[in-house]
């Protein structure tokens, strides 16, 4: 009986240690999940942007004594042909010289006597600038987040792990564009942050976030769609380029590749046309900041807030046109008043009374957690947040979704007066030193 009784009471610890192995096998499942989302190597860090002035792609097939004398004269004429590029004065080679920074090396075939290379060649922006009018100036857009996208297999490729197309934005240097570029690493969270489904993102919430994390103030998209005749053969890639929020198309170009060998020249000349549409879209006026995406700005669908605007344009408008007649009213109301003052004035004696200066509330920063078990969640909180009474701006801290995440609240009064405006907004508000937890 006592044997029975052993075995019987047995049971449940075996039963209780099953479970417990089952709970850890799926916690450390869960988190080699996790791990193999942001792990591995998934981006390519762009090399240091430099603000000299660059020309790629010279093409030199020289002759000469020996390989050496050869050499100089393709990388002189090299030089020449890139002045001559950047429509510079004509000068001679010593004063070139002084300008010039680097000649690179893209491809190179060294004979006996000849020499037949493609080069680039880099000059001194401080120097030479003041020759070359326009294209010495400086960048002058908005800083641009550029996301890389490829269509291949019928998967789309960002960051999720290193490819071709990445490899080709991450290569370009921007010294003589005045695109200013963000070009993300892509390393670490930046994968999971920043995919081909958060371009078809519209809520400015989000797009706000990530602009912020980034130091940009708009996006541009570069997609690239690869097709392989057969493996190894020739690749057709038709690339499109859109920016903003609302993905707007600005223009789409084709190039051929004869094989996966030229596949990065043909990329490398790809991203060198993306810089062009860019720079076309900036002198049109089509690549401008978006105005939703400033702080504060109210989250709304861009046909709203089109009719907004055209709204507030119409008030404008019919405000001026009624102008002289309030004017006209306000100074009859005047003389109106001043002849009851007047006759005030006969039957007693008038008391001025003083008008009180209205007082302006400090702006103060505030912490404050909020719970986001979803984007909606997100979403709705920090707009209701952005909203409240005294808020004069809201910036995200750290995103958690599934969790607590926190932002950063700027408002115009005491952190009392913030805990009350935001019960206001419909929260539960636990109050701290100099932080507040929300929830609904």
């Amino acid at each position: 009986m006592s044997e029975l009784a052993g075995q019987a009471f047995s049971k449940p610890r075996i039963w209780a240690l099953c479970g417990l192995l089952v709970i850890l096998g799926v916690v450390g499942l869960a988190s080699l999940a996790v791990n193999a989302q942001v792990g591995g190597e998934r981006g390519i860090a762009p090399i240091a942007a430099s603000s000299d002035i660059e020309v790629t792609g010279i093409e030199i097939d020289v002759r000469g004594k020996d390989a050496e004398e050869a050499r100089q004269k393709g990388w002189d004429l090299a030089v020449r042909k890139a002045w001559t590029k950047l429509d510079g004065p004509s000068m001679p080679d010593s004063q070139l010289e002084t300008m010039l920074s680097a000649v690179v090396i893209e491809q190179e075939q060294l004979g006996p006597r000849r020499y037949i290379a493609k080069l680039g060649v880099i000059f001194d922006r401080g120097r030479a600038s003041r020759f070359l009018g326009g294209s010495g100036k400086r960048r002058a857009s908005t800083p641009l987040l550029l996301i890389p996208v490829t269509f291949s297999g019928g998967t789309q490729l960002v960051y999720e792990r290193r490819n071709p197309w990445q490899r080709a934005w991450a290569e370009f240097q921007p010294g003589n564009s005045q695109i200013a570029y963000v070009r993300p690493s892509g390393a670490g969270g930046q994968s999971l942050l920043i995919n081909y489904g958060q371009t078809g993102r519209r809520s400015r919430m989000w797009w706000r976030n990530i602009l912020e994390e980034l130091n940009a103030g708009d996006v541009g998209v570069a997609i690239v769609r690869l097709k392989y005749s057969y493996p190894g053969g020739p690749i057709e890639g038709q690339f499109t380029a859109r920016v903003g929020p609302d993905s707007r198309y600005l223009d789409s170009f084709a190039m051929q590749a004869d094989s996966q060998k030229e596949l990065p020249e043909m990329l490398t000349r790809a991203v060198d046309q993306f810089d062009k549409i860019f720079l076309d879209a900036l002198a049109s006026g089509r690549l401008k900041s978006d105005t939703t995406l400033s702080e504060g700005a109210f989250d709304a669908d861009p046909a709203v807030a089109r009719l907004i605007e055209i709204g507030r344009t119409v008030l404008a408008r019919a405000g001026v046109a009624t102008r002289p007649a309030s004017s006209s009213s306000s100074s009859s109301s005047s003389s109106s008043s001043s002849s009851s003052s007047s006759s005030t004035s006969e039957t007693g004696t008038a008391v001025a009374v003083p008008t009180p200066e209205p007082t302006t509330a400090a702006v103060a920063s505030f912490v404050v957690q909020f719970a986001t078990p979803d984007a909606a969640a997100f979403d709705g909180a920090l707009g209701a947040v952005r909203g409240a009474s005294g808020v004069r701006g809201a910036s995200i801290s750290s995103t958690a979704i599934g969790g607590t995440s926190v932002m950063s609240v700027s408002f115009a009064g005491s952190i009392d007066e913030l805990a009350t405006a935001l019960r206001g907004r419909g929260f539960t508000v636990q109050q701290g030193a100099n932080a507040l937890l929300i929830s609904r």
